[in-house]
C-alpha cells in the first residue's frame, strides 16, 4: 500500500511506525505516532497517560474530534447513497440538522441582509463565505481584525451571528472562471481589484488566522475549458492530493486543527471516479482521521463514495450548486447533507418571491414555483407574497408595497424578498427532514409528487436587477451592458464609453 506524503498519522501506520520525541527536556523514548497527534498540546503528560490515550485512540477512531461533528440520526440509510438524517454540531455554534443548505455570501455577506436582521428574520444556520472575497490586497484588511474570546477573526470581520456556521472555500459558488487556469503552486482567484495567485502556504495561514468552522482547502477543481483533456483531469487530481497534503502538513495534527476550532472538509472533484479513484483512496486510507466531512463539487460521484467505507459517515458538502428545487431533492436523494444555494440569491435580485413547500400541496396543473413581483398584477394586492407564509415580509407586508419598493429602486424591496425567500428554503428543508423521519420510501413518494406539481424552472424577473459588481461576473467580448447606465443624453441615448469613463460618471 503507497504510504502518504503527508506528515498526519493515520490508522494504517498508527501501529507499526514509532519515532523518538524527548518530553519535558528527558531523555528520548519511543512511542507511537498515533500519540503524539492526540497529545500534541499536552506535551507535559506523562508517558504513560500518552500510551493510555494512543491505545483508545487506536480501539475507537470515532472519538477522535472530527467525528464528533456529525451523528447520522437515519440509521437505515447510514450505509448507502440515500438521504438520510443527521445533525452537525460545532463547537459554540447552532447545531445543523440535516438535510439543510448554507446561505450564499458576497463580500462577506449575505446579500441585502444585514446581520442583524440575518439573526433576527431568518433560520440560515450557516453561511459559504470565499477567499477570494477578502484577498484583494497584498496584507488583506480581515487580517488586522481583533478576535475575541469566543468570536474569531472571520465571524468579528464580517460580523455574523456568533452562533451561526461559517465555511470558507477559495473561490465563490458558482465561481467566475479565470483566463488562465492554476498553476503547480499556486491557485488563481478572481478578487474585486482582479486576478491574483494564492499559495498553499499562504491559503493554510490564512485559515489558521481567519478559523472558519470549516475550511475547505484549494483544489484544482476549475479550469477554462468546458472538455478539458484526461492529461489535465489527471493532472488536476494529483495536484488537489498534494494540496490537501501541503495543507495538513502546516497544522502537523488533527488536534491543532480541534485546537483552533477548524473542521477540515477534503474537496473531491468534478471528475469520473476512474480517474480520482486513488485520491479517494488516499483520503480514505491516510488522512481519514484529519478529515470532519466532505465537499463534493459534482454529486454524480456520491454513489461511487459508498465503496470507501471511512467516507460514509462523513457528512457532505454539495458545492455542485442545483439551479432548482428539483435538483435540491436529487442532491438530498444521493445523500448530500448541507447544500448550496445560489439561486435564492439571483432570484431576490430579480423580484421574484419564492412560493413552493414540501411535501407539495394537490393541485390540478403545475404551478409556479414563484411569483414575479415585479408584474403590474401585484400593484394593488393586499395578499401576502407566499400564501401561508409566516416570515417577517409576509406578516408585516403585503405584495403591493413590495411591488411599489421594487419599482421605486427601494433598497428595502430585496431585503424584504431576501428575508422571505431564505424563509422558503428553510421551510422547504424542514419538511424534507419531516417527510424523512417517516421514512425513505415517504420522501422518494414526496419527490415524485413535487415534480408533478410544480414547474421545473423558476421565473424569471421582468424588472431591473440591483447593479452587478464586477467581481461577480467577467464580461464576454460581444456581451451587452449587464448594468443599465445612470444617465442619458437629452435625446435619449446613452452616452458612449469614452466620455462617460473620462468624465468619471
Amino acid at each position: 500500500t503507497r504510504r502518504s506524503t503527508c506528515d498526519i498519522p493515520c490508522r494504517l501506520h498508527s501501529s507499526e511506525t514509532r519515532v523518538s520525541q524527548p518530553i519535558n527536556g528527558r531523555d528520548s523514548t519511543t512511542f507511537p505516532i498515533a500519540a503524539l497527534t492526540i497529545c500534541h498540546s499536552s506535551v507535559h503528560q506523562t508517558l504513560q497517560e500518552h500510551a493510555k490515550m494512543s491505545q483508545a485512540g487506536q480501539q475507537d477512531s470515532s472519538n477522535m474530534p472530527a467525528r464528533k461533528l456529525f451523528e447520522i440520526l437515519s440509521s437505515a440509510a447510514a450505509d448507502g447513497c440515500t438521504a438520510r438524517l443527521g445533525r452537525l454540531a460545532f463547537a459554540g455554534r447552532r447545531a445543523i440538522e440535516t438535510p439543510n443548505y448554507t446561505a450564499v455570501t458576497s463580500r462577506g455577506a449575505v446579500p441585502h441582509v444585514t446581520p442583524d436582521n440575518l439573526s433576527r428574520h431568518t433560520s440560515v444556520e450557516a453561511a459559504y463565505l470565499a477567499f477570494e472575497d477578502f484577498f484583494e490586497k497584498k496584507d488583506p484588511p480581515i487580517y488586522k481584525s481583533p478576535p475575541s474570546d469566543d468570536r474569531p477573526r472571520l465571524h468579528v470581520f464580517t460580523a455574523m451571528p456568533s452562533d451561526r456556521t461559517t465555511i470558507l472555500g477559495a473561490r465563490r459558488c458558482p465561481a467566475v472562471a479565470t483566463p488562465m487556469g492554476n498553476g503547480a503552486r499556486t491557485a488563481t482567484l478572481f478578487t474585486s481589484m482582479g486576478f491574483a495567485s494564492v499559495t498553499m502556504p499562504q491559503y493554510a495561514a490564512a485559515m489558521e488566522n481567519l478559523r472558519p468552522d470549516v475550511a475547505i482547502p484549494l483544489a484544482d477543481a476549475l479550469h477554462t475549458s468546458t472538455t478539458p483533456a484526461s492529461k489535465k483531469l489527471i493532472k488536476m487530481v494529483e495536484r488537489t492530493e498534494e494540496w490537501l497534503d501541503q495543507f495538513l502538513q502546516h497544522f502537523r495534527s488533527p488536534a491543532q486543527l480541534a485546537e483552533l476550532g477548524v473542521s477540515l472538509f477534503a474537496p473531491v472533484l468534478p471528475v469520473e471516479h476512474p480517474i480520482q479513484w486513488d485520491y479517494l483512496r488516499h483520503l480514505a486510507e491516510d488522512v481519514t482521521d484529519a478529515l470532519s466531512g466532505l465537499a463534493i463539487y459534482r454529486v454524480s460521484i456520491l454513489p461511487e463514495l459508498t465503496s470507501y467505507r471511512p467516507l460514509v459517515p462523513l457528512p457532505k458538502l454539495s458545492l455542485d450548486p442545483p439551479r432548482t428545487p428539483h435538483e435540491v431533492l436529487r442532491q438530498v436523494s444521493l445523500g448530500v447533507d448541507l447544500c448550496t444555494i445560489p439561486f435564492v440569491n439571483s432570484v431576490s435580485d430579480s423580484g421574484v418571491a419564492l412560493a413552493f413547500t414540501f411535501p407539495a400541496p394537490t393541485a390540478d396543473g403545475p404551478r409556479p414555483l414563484g411569483a414575479d413581483m415585479w408584474s403590474p398584477e401585484h400593484s394593488t394586492s393586499l395578499a401576502p407574497l407566499s400564501g401561508g407564509c409566516q416570515c417577517y415580509a409576509c406578516t408585516r407586508h403585503h405584495r403591493a408595497y413590495l411591488h411599489h419598493l421594487l419599482n421605486a429602486k427601494e433598497m428595502l424591496g430585496w431585503s424584504l424578498l431576501q428575508i422571505h425567500n431564505h424563509q422558503v428554503m428553510s421551510e422547504f428543508f424542514a419538511g424534507i427532514r419531516q417527510t424523512l423521519g417517516k421514512g425513505l420510501s415517504e420522501f422518494e413518494e414526496g419527490r415524485k409528487r413535487f415534480l408533478a406539481t410544480y414547474e421545473p424552472e423558476l421565473p424569471e424577473g421582468t424588472g431591473e436587477r440591483p447593479r452587478a459588481r464586477g467581481h461577480h461576473v467577467k464580461s464576454e467580448a460581444g456581451q451587452e451592458r449587464i448594468n443599465k447606465p445612470s444617465w442619458a443624453n437629452l435625446d435619449g441615448e446613452a452616452p458612449e464609453d469614452g466620455p462617460a469613463v473620462e468624465n468619471g460618471v
